[in-house]
């Protein structure tokens, strides 16, 4: 969540530097590559988004422990912290939609958000009487395959716009680039760590932006990435590093982003 001024909304931040002034003093994110800089807020720094030519950009958000663990007894909430909280809001509010797995949608407990969601799931195993589907400001949309059940098909045509990616499992190369048809010009990727594998198998992933918590957690929580290894890993180039209260915020572009 960003550290706002009470009474005072992003209109009035913008153009009253008192008012300004006082929301940075709120704010301890330090930047620290490329240039070193004291009280950065999280929309200024990840605003300069990955443009890709010919299909929607992916940007993938993710929080792991400094031994790689992604999540404690299931959740990765139990890693964040406040920080972490504002960089999360301010990626979302950056993008045009989010893409993100049925699992991590009934293990997080996903809500409403105000900005579309696009739920990956091949067998349809959700449960659509949720807030997230019924009390959505934005149609949820869901992202599936032709081998979807006929009998969740239609109950999830009732709550969400379907989209139809893939025979038996479901295409992403194809899902993303319907997204670009339908406007979305900027992807958040938001997990969990398969969805990620296959988004990095397909060469689909333009950015990582890696919360890393100061935490150990040791276990067999699965990495921020998982799959088959990849044929060519990529070597990524940093394009960012912030921290605060011990928390690292990395962002790493792909080759030729």
């Amino acid at each position: 969540m960003r550290v706002l001024i009470r009474g005072a909304n992003e209109a009035e931040i913008r153009r009253n530097p008192i008012v300004r002034q006082r929301q940075i003093t709120l704010c301890r994110l330090r930047q620290l590559f490329p240039e070193p800089s004291e009280a950065v807020e999280p929309l200024d720094i990840y605003r300069d988004l990955p443009v890709v030519a010919g299909r929607p950009a992916v940007r993938l958000n993710m929080i792991a422990s400094v031994d790689g663990a992604t999540a404690v007894d299931g959740l990765s909430g139990a890693l964040g912290g406040s920080a972490d909280r504002r960089v999360f809001a301010a990626l979302r509010s950056l993008a045009d939609v989010v893409l993100v797995a049925a699992g991590t949608v009934r293990a997080e407990t996903y809500g409403p958000a105000k900005v579309p969601i696009a739920v990956v799931s091949r067998s349809l195993s959700l449960d659509w009487t949720t807030p997230f589907f019924t009390a959505a400001s934005h149609r949820p949309i869901v992202v599936t395959s032709k081998q979807a059940p006929p009998a969740a098909l239609e109950q999830a045509a009732a709550v969400a716009d379907v989209m139809i990616a893939g025979d038996t499992e479901v295409d992403l190369g194809d899902a993303v680039h319907q997204l670009g048809e339908r406007g979305f010009r900027h992807v958040l990727a938001e997990g969990g760590p398969s969805l990620n594998g296959a988004l990095a198998a397909a060469g689909l992933l333009d950015e990582l932006c890696l919360t890393l918590a100061p935490r150990l957690v040791s276990g067999k929580a699965k990495r921020i990435v998982a799959g088959p290894a990849l044929v060519s890993p990529p070597e990524l180039r940093l394009h960012g590093a912030c921290e605060e209260d011990g928390y690292l915020f990395l962002r790493y572009r792909f080759p030729g982003r």
